[in-house]
C-alpha cells in the first residue's frame, strides 16, 4: 500500500519544518490512555501513586486531632491533588478524537466524581470526604501493570453476572417476599412485648435472621416464634447458595475470546479483542490517532 493510500486519519509530516496539528494529540493519547511506552508507564504509575496519596490525605484528614494539628498543610494538599486531577482528567478529554464517549464511560464518570467532592466542598462543607470514591481509580491498575490475563478474568466475571442477571432478580424478589411474609408473622405471633413494634421491624429482624447476620437486639420469646425463627434460620443457608450456584453455572459456561488492554484513541474505551482493528463502541481505527 502506497504512502498516499494509508487509511490513516493523521496527516503525516513531509518535511522537517512542515506542522502536524494532531501529533501532540496522539503522543498525549499514548502516555495518558496506553502503558506499553516508558512515559505511559510511568504516567500511569505516578498517577497511582498519587491517587493512594490522596486517598491518605483525606483519611488523616478524618482524624480529629489530626485535622487539628495539621488542618491547613491538608487543605492544601487536598486542592493540590484535585487541581492535578483535574488537568488529568482535561487531558484526558482533549487527546481523544471522541471525548462524549469516555465522559460517560465508567471510568469516566469515576474520574469525574474524584474531582468533583472538593469543589463541592465550597459549598456544602463536609462533602470533601467523598472524595474517598478515588479509591476506584485504582481499578487502573490492571490496565497500567498490563495484566491481561486478569482482564480476562474480569470481563468472564461481568459476563456471567450479566447473564445472570434475572435469574438473581427473581430470586431476590423471591428473598423480599419471604422477608415481607414472615416479617408479618412475627409481628402477629410476638407484638410488641418482644420489640416487634410494627411490620418494618419485623421485616428487619427476618432480613437480619435470614441473611445468617443475627445482630441479636430483636428476637422471639415465644415458642411459636422461636420455631419460625428456627425456620428462617435454616433458610438461610438456602439464601447464601442459591445466587452462588446461579452464577457458579454461567462461570463454568465457555465465554470465548481474549481482551486486549488497548484504549481506543477515539472515545477511550477499552477491552477490546486483541485481534481487533476498529473499536467497537464507536468503529475507530484502533491503530491510528484520534480525529482532528
Amino acid at each position: 500500500m502506497s504512502e498516499t493510500s494509508r487509511p490513516d486519519r493523521f496527516p503525516r509530516p513531509q518535511t522537517r519544518g512542515e506542522k502536524n496539528p494532531a501529533g501532540w494529540r496522539i503522543k498525549l493519547h499514548e502516555i495518558i490512555f496506553e502503558a506499553d511506552t516508558p512515559t505511559g508507564k510511568l504516567f500511569d504509575i505516578a498517577l497511582i501513586i498519587a491517587i493512594i496519596l490522596s486517598i491518605i490525605a483525606v483519611m488523616f484528614d478524618s482524624v480529629a486531632e489530626v485535622r487539628a494539628e495539621h488542618g491547613k498543610a491538608l487543605y492544601i494538599i487536598e486542592w493540590f491533588f484535585t487541581l492535578l486531577f483535574t488537568a488529568e482528567y482535561l487531558a484526558r478529554i482533549i487527546s481523544l478524537g471522541n471525548p462524549v464517549r469516555y465522559i460517560l464511560s465508567f471510568y469516566g464518570l469515576v474520574d469525574l466524581v474524584a474531582i468533583l467532592p472538593t469543589y463541592l466542598s465550597l459549598l456544602l462543607p463536609g462533602s470533601q470526604y467523598l472524595m474517598v470514591i478515588r479509591v476506584l481509580r485504582l481499578l487502573r491498575i490492571f490496565r497500567v501493570l498490563k495484566l491481561a490475563q486478569y482482564l480476562n478474568e474480569a470481563e468472564t466475571l461481568l459476563k456471567a453476572m450479566r447473564a445472570s442477571a434475572r435469574k438473581i432478580s427473581v430470586f431476590l424478589f423471591a428473598v423480599m417476599s419471604m422477608v415481607l411474609i414472615f416479617g408479618s408473622l412475627l409481628y402477629l405471633i410476638e407484638g410488641d412485648e418482644s420489640g416487634f413494634t410494627s411490620i418494618g421491624v419485623s421485616c428487619y429482624w427476618a432480613i437480619t435472621t435470614l441473611t445468617t447476620v443475627g445482630y441479636g437486639d430483636i428476637s422471639p420469646q415465644s415458642p411459636l416464634g422461636r420455631a419460625v425463627a428456627s425456620v428462617i434460620m435454616v433458610m438461610g443457608y438456602g439464601v447464601i447458595a442459591v445466587p452462588t450456584g446461579i452464577v457458579t453455572a454461567e462461570l463454568v459456561s465457555p465465554i470465548r475470546g481474549k481482551v486486549s488492554t488497548q484504549a481506543c484513541p477515539d472515545c477511550g474505551g477499552e477491552k477490546h479483542s486483541y485481534d481487533a482493528i476498529f473499536c467497537k463502541y464507536c468503529g475507530a481505527n484502533l491503530n491510528t490517532g484520534p480525529e482532528v
